[in-house]
């Protein structure tokens, strides 16, 4: 029976259930075995109700785990079936079109009892290092050579562990401690959610979720639909190019504001890549998702209803609605690139509201290490797996820069160079923000950064570059200018490939200059004091300041003349 408590009580629950996620979140971040969970943060955490109808999210996390998941715990309603759901059970799988886009990614659920009932479930996605295959990377045909395959099902029933699952595992990864580890951190965040949750209900004195979960919904629903009934009715579409693996990618979208609802078609974007590059439709909707909801609703928390008036549509085999079997592993280099396609349609029928193009995609890549072969390497030489987050500049704003090396739209951290050395005996012998990346303009993009990547001594490895505006940097707003391109290079100057598995020898190194954001307006706009503050913190070099900004000699002179110990 569903109890009535007044709005405030309702309020005071919904706050609390935020809470409940979020501690949820970070005893992920406490237990993971996985650096990019540990210290980037690539997870995600939520509590549904009975129907799989997301009520919250952890303020931790990424978009497109988030979003994605939230349509996943009705599949594994569908596929585990009401009648054998019981107490102390937890579902895992990793099916990119089930789950969140890609093997990598282990999204594990928990269905919460409470004195006997089945009052929700709580669910938490994290990328793994490995999953075996050919490992994390562009370079495969099929989603059979990308990895493990978990379909949905029991990771333990009734609180009791599967076994076999565990061995399957160790059998098929890399890093099996590591990989089985990161399961069993999954499966204890959502134990910490469901005690949480269940304090709660104690505390309220509630039988079940439904009363707050219709409190929630309602409200979210009629703030979303309130936001668009205030827009004007518009259609526009938007349009951009990005490198691709082989050739270049087009993504093409149309946006047609209704008055309950925006639908955003992806019809005339690319087709399928035959490399590892593709999106499965659940990916691409939680990134077209989160870009209209930043730009037209952003205090409005995530949830199932918040999410319903965008509707996504693309063509089935495009590049952003893929299809199985089609290689997905690195759907993020195409995904994190969606907001900005959306931004280039929603910029026509709200001007001023969007910012500049940014890096978009994250720019990671992952070394995998092994003891050298052209001679006899040291004992102490082993294999391992390392996989590092970073970030190029993300677009200027109506009103403010860009921000450097921040990750716009997955919001995952840059993970540390010493958590990144720790993992494997790879060296990180530069790092630091890319000067002149950040494109001129009335408020200038954020700053990409340098980095050169290498090993000790003892190995060679292979080098999985992840990487997009190599051929096509950041675009401007507004008449900004264009945020600086990616370059990816061996010590020696010879090119690399912004996408797939390279070989490093012993002693190589890669030397990495990741992208800038674009900028947003006329750089001769741009505020005499902000241009002076960027030269004396070095985001801007002299030539730049005259070239772009129109800064005379004389004034550079008397910058650095007033603020030489900057400089020294």
């Amino acid at each position: 029976m569903t109890q009535k408590t007044s709005t405030v009580s309702n309020q005071v629950m919904w706050n609390r259930m935020i809470s409940v996620v979020e501690e949820q979140a970070q005893a992920l971040i406490r237990t993971a075995f996985s650096t990019s969970v540990r210290e980037a943060g690539d997870l995600s955490a939520g509590v549904y109700d009975t129907k799989g109808q997301m009520l919250a999210q952890a303020v931790t996390g990424t978009p497109g785990h988030v979003n994605a998941m939230a349509e996943s715990v009705g599949h594994f309603i569908r596929r585990i079936g009401y009648d054998n759901i019981f107490a102390g059970d937890v579902y895992v799988t990793n099916d990119p079109w089930e789950g969140t886009g890609h093997l990598h990614d282990i999204t594990v659920v928990t269905p919460s009892f409470y004195k006997g009932s089945l009052v929700g479930f709580l669910a938490c996605t994290a990328h793994v290092v490995d999953i075996g295959g050919r490992g994390f990377g562009a370079d495969a045909n099929s989603v059979y050579e990308e990895g493990l395959y978990i379909p949905i099902m029991k990771f333990a029933q009734k609180g009791e562990v599967d076994m076999t699952l565990i061995n399957l595992l160790r059998g098929n990864v890399r890093e099996p401690d590591q990989v089985v580890g990161d399961f069993y951190a999954l499966a204890t965040c959502n134990e910490v959610g469901h005690r949480r949750l269940s304090d709660m209900m104690e505390e309220f004195d509630l039988s079940d979720l439904s009363g707050i979960s219709t409190f929630i919904l309602e409200n979210s629903r009629r703030a979303t639909l309130d936001r668009i009934a205030a827009l004007p009715r518009a259609q526009a579409t938007g349009a951009m190019t990005i490198d691709g693996y082989s050739k270049p990618v087009v993504l093409r979208v149309s946006l047609d504001v209704q008055a309950d609802r925006i639908i955003c078609d992806f019809e005339g974007t690319s087709g399928l890549d035959k490399k590892g590059i593709n999106v499965p439709l659940v990916y691409t909707k939680a990134y077209a998702c989160y870009a209209l909801k930043c730009a037209i609703a952003p205090e409005i928390p995530n949830n199932a209803a918040s999410l319903a008036p965008f509707e996504v549509t693309a063509p089935e085999n495009s590049i952003v609605n893929a299809l199985h079997p089609a290689p997905v592993a690195l759907r993020h280099v195409i995904g994190h690139m969606i907001p900005d396609a959306v931004y280039d349609a929603l910029d026509k029928i709200l001007p001023d509201t969007v910012p500049a193009e940014g890096a978009g995609t994250l720019c990671n890549f992952q070394v995998s290490l092994r003891p050298r072969t052209d001679v006899k390497a040291r004992e102490i030489a082993v294999r391992a797996e390392v996989l590092a987050f970073n970030s190029g500049g993300s677009g200027a704003r109506p009103t403010a820069d860009g921000m450097n090396a921040t990750a716009f739209p997955s919001g995952v951290k840059t993970m540390p160079v010493e958590a990144t050395e720790h993992t494997g005996p790879v060296i990180i012998w530069r790092k630091e923000l890319r000067p002149d990346s950040g494109g001129a303009g009335k408020y200038r993009g954020g700053l990409g950064q340098y980095m050169v990547v290498g090993a000790s001594e003892d190995h060679e490895f292979d080098f999985s570059a992840m990487f997009d505006r190599v051929d096509h940097p950041a675009r401007g707003r507004q008449g900004g200018k264009n945020g600086a391109s990616t370059t990816v290079k061996r010590e020696d100057g010879t090119p690399m490939k912004g996408k797939g598995k390279q070989f490093v020898p012993a002693g190589g190194r890669v030397m990495l200059a990741f992208p800038g954001g674009a900028g947003y307006g006329n750089p001769a706009e741009r505020d005499a004091e902000l241009v002076r503050r960027d030269l004396i913190r070095g985001y801007i070099s002299k030539d730049m300041a005259k070239e772009e900004y129109g800064m005379s000699n004389e004034d550079i002179a008397s910058v650095f003349e007033a603020n030489k110990s900057e400089f020294n």
